[in-house]
């Protein structure tokens, strides 16, 4: 069953979301639903070179409470900020160095990072040992190096094993 449906999510996802955009569940739209929640799912589990991972749920909800809460708190900050002199400002590129290995967990920090407002995840070094992140407003680069890794990396070690 696994080589027939690769990813049974992406399978439902795909055929839902054809449903919703067509927004007509006549039987042959129904039908093309269905087969492409079958071939796209096969087709791009030929062009993904390794499966994830899971570890722990529980970190994956502390995660994502903390990116939640983080996203409203940089709203504001990035605002206030905005609406402050420019002068003040401090933009600046940082290149953190990544302790995660996995592919998957370097795209969910690079994507996470870039959700924040303020920050923006910008190039991954070649070797993939550090990740070029662009900053709003930099006062330390070591505390916001310190604060990535503790609040996003640390997590994301414990999910992606």
């Amino acid at each position: 069953m696994k080589r027939f449906l690769p990813s049974l999510p992406l399978t439902a996802a795909v055929f839902a979301l054809w449903l919703m955009l067509m927004a007509d569940f006549s039987p042959g739209q129904v039908v093309l639903a269905a087969v492409l929640a079958i071939v796209l799912p096969l087709a791009a589990s030929l062009l993904r070179p390794k499966r994830a991972r899971f570890g722990s749920l529980v970190a994956m909800v502390r995660l994502a409470a903390t990116v939640l809460l983080d996203i409203v708190i940089s709203n504001i900050e990035v605002a206030r900020r905005i609406l402050g002199p420019q002068s003040a400002l401090k933009p600046a590129f940082i290149w953190l160095p990544l302790d995660v290995t996995s592919i998957h967990a370097i795209t969910a920090l690079a994507s996470i990072i870039t959700l924040t407002p303020g920050t923006v995840s910008a190039e991954l070094a070649e070797d993939r040992r550090h990740l070029l992140v662009h900053c709003f407003n930099l006062d330390d680069e070591q505390r916001a190096i310190a604060r990535i890794k503790q609040r996003y990396e640390a997590p994301l070690k414990e999910i992606f094993r």
